[in-house]
């Protein structure tokens, strides 16, 4: 009887194909590449180009005795997307449970823009009104909504934000693409032929072409267009497959069986390698292999000082299908879940049976982890349409949206909205663990006025018969401003936890925008001012006795957890992909030291040396 060998690691079988193929890499010459970096890992293999074929439209006008033909048309081709997309989400169970959970919300969103939607509804009255053909509808339509989703960026929009409205444009364009090419017959792009060990390479790779990819036989994937904040390139960090986006030219300089290397963490793809190159990347993917199962171990190890003190790592939650890249790091719990993606992407403000199921659904997900609900943070900067067609906000903004009408200011003078979510919020609660969190709070009076309609709503709630925990969720607040962090002692008497914000802390202290270009380089979290209002408001909850968590950009960098420990932070809140790394931090460390190293840090009036020490921390600290 023949013995089945298993399947060798997958860095060994790359680095085999790679080494086949050196001869024929000797014959042209090394060519670089730099892109946008989207998934980690270093690939070796041979390149496989797909191209999409173009759909065109030969057909702009209509007859009016065709509106009926026409319409008949759009509403024949919504039905085949609807069946494709079924089919697509039907293919998924393919793929990695965490790639499923990645993929499947997305798709089912798009399912949704099929039905009775502003997309939908705009083209059939263009179709009536403007006599266009239905494919030319959609196109104009699509491109109008998609100008109006990104004519609300402000110049003071953050990139976290800036990124949200561009997928939301982009969930747009490409429901517009899926129906002109139904409408026109144009064959979508095919994986067929796809060489197990391949790198493959694109001009474009939709978030849908993710369902037809198999990780397993993948070695990487290189496309010339996109970010990395996109859709496409959350699904590929889902699929594991180092990844790089925006590689201009590599598709016309490739040729059949060319070899390539593939950089997802530094963003470069090596055309035809040298042996030189393709030496450090064979040892490049053998060291990547050993720090992911590094990774992995330290997923299942707590995030403990080398001294017994436990610290709290989560991580931050702006989309459902973010979940399992939560899951997969190790964090224990969401620390901040922006419930703005609800009322994206609509022309109704969700009511409170929506908001609930929503809520269930990531409360039911983290299995019993603590999961912390921030509510509706709307700000002039950040437009969301369905407040703006129910007349809550207005459809210009202030002049200084920053410091204007935005997250509990507008909670408590449209208090609806507020209820609504706070009811919904209590319900899901009985699914597991939460926490809810008031965004921009700057006195004690928005506390009280915001307490009293918790306690309001949960009243109700029992009256109806609804299931709501006895003792109520805590409900903490976010310290982002001066006034806030200033006003910590008085604070903490009223709210239940604090979550600091480092990134608008930082912004409001500093009166510096980031996004914009003259004074960015100004924006600088180590800004003495800002570390001693984390360290007030620190030290007002720790007095307390009280929670106290930072969930800006601070708690993801590694570099400065151990001053974040020593000013008397335990609990942190990050992106997924950064708790590893700073529970190798944790890990490796001793709070005493911790604590020594922040009181001289704090000592500091000068960034400069703030950053020194910083860089000096461990080597004789």
């Amino acid at each position: 009887m023949n013995r089945i060998e298993p399947p060798p690691p997958q860095h060994q079988r790359l680095a085999r194909i790679a080494t086949a193929g050196l001869a024929d890499t000797n014959v042209r010459s090394e060519r670089l590449f730099h892109g946008i970096p989207v998934s980690a890992g270093v690939a070796i293999g041979p390149v496989f180009g797909t191209i999409e074929p173009e759909a065109i439209i030969t057909r702009q006008k209509i007859q009016a005795s065709d509106t009926g033909a026409e319409g008949a048309r759009l509403e024949a081709a919504i039905v085949q997307s609807r069946k494709q997309l079924a089919k697509l989400r039907a293919r998924l169970a393919v793929l990695p449970e965490e790639s499923q959970s990645e993929i499947a919300p997305l798709i089912d969103a798009y399912i949704r823009m099929l039905g009775p939607s502003r997309l939908v509804r705009g083209v059939k009255q263009r179709i009536k009104e403007t006599l266009l053909s239905a494919e030319a509808a959609v196109m104009a339509e699509s491109r109008a909504i998609g100008d109006a989703i990104m004519a609300q960026a402000e110049p003071c929009l953050s990139a976290e934000d800036l990124a949200g409205l561009q997928r939301r444009s982009d969930e747009i364009g490409e429901i517009a693409r899926r129906l002109v090419r139904n409408l026109t017959r144009t064959p979508f792009r095919s994986f067929a032929g796809l060489p197990e060990g391949a790198i493959l390479v694109a001009e474009a790779l939709r978030p849908a072409d993710a369902a037809l990819l198999d990780p397993s036989r993948l070695a990487g994937v290189v496309t010339e267009a996109g970010g990395a904040d996109g859709h496409t390139a959350v699904m590929l960090r889902a699929l594991g497959v180092p990844a790089v986006l925006g590689a201009a030219g590599l598709t016309h300089a490739m040729q059949p069986g060319d070899i390539a290397v593939v950089d997802g963490l530094a963003g470069t793809v090596t055309l035809n390698p040298g042996p030189v190159t393709l030496a450090a990347a064979g040892k490049a993917v053998t060291a990547f292999a050993r720090e992911r199962q590094q990774y992995s171990r330290l997923r299942r190890l707590p995030a403990v000082t080398r001294d017994g003190e436990a610290i709290e790592l989560q991580a931050n939650l702006e989309l459902p299908v973010e979940l399992p890249l939560i899951v997969q790091s190790g964090a224990v719990g969401i620390g901040l879940l922006r419930t703005e993606f609800m009322f994206m992407n609509r022309e109704t403000i969700p009511d409170e049976a929506t908001q609930t199921e929503n809520y269930r659904v990531i409360v039911e997900a983290m299995h019993g982890d603590p999961v912390t609900i921030r509510v509706l943070d709307w700000g002039g900067e950040k437009e969301i349409e369905a407040l703006t067609l129910a007349g809550v906000v207005p459809e210009i903004s202030d002049a200084n949206p920053a410091l204007g009408l935005r997250g509990i200011r507008l909670l408590l003078r449209r208090p609806e909205l507020l209820e609504t979510q706070f009811a919904a919020i209590l319900r899901a609660s009985m699914a597991g663990s939460v926490r809810v969190l008031l965004p921009m709070v700057t006195n004690v009076g928005e506390v009280r006025a915001a307490r009293k309609i918790y306690e309001r709503v949960a009243k109700r709630l029992r009256r109806r018969g609804e299931g709501i925990p006895e003792k109520l969720p805590p409900l903490g607040i976010m310290i982002e401003t001066p006034g806030a962090a200033l006003s910590a002692d008085a604070l903490a008497l009223e709210a239940d936890f604090f979550s600091i914000g480092t990134n608008d802390l930082t912004a409001y202290t500093l009166a510096v925008d980031r996004g914009e270009t003259d004074v960015a380089d100004l924006y600088d979290p180590m800004h003495p001012a800002v570390l001693r209002l984390i360290q007030f408001a620190t030290e007002a909850a720790l007095r307390m006795r009280m929670p106290v968590s930072i969930c800006g950009e601070l708690a993801a960098a590694p570099r400065l957890t151990p001053l974040l420990l020593g000013l008397g932070v335990r609990s942190l809140s990050m992106n997924a992909s950064a708790v590893p790394k700073v529970k190798q931090v944790i890990r490796s460390v001793e709070i005493s030291a911790c604590i020594r190293f922040a009181q001289r840090v704090m000592e500091q009036s000068d960034p400069e040396q703030i950053r020194a020490l910083l860089d000096g921390f461990g080597l004789g600290d």
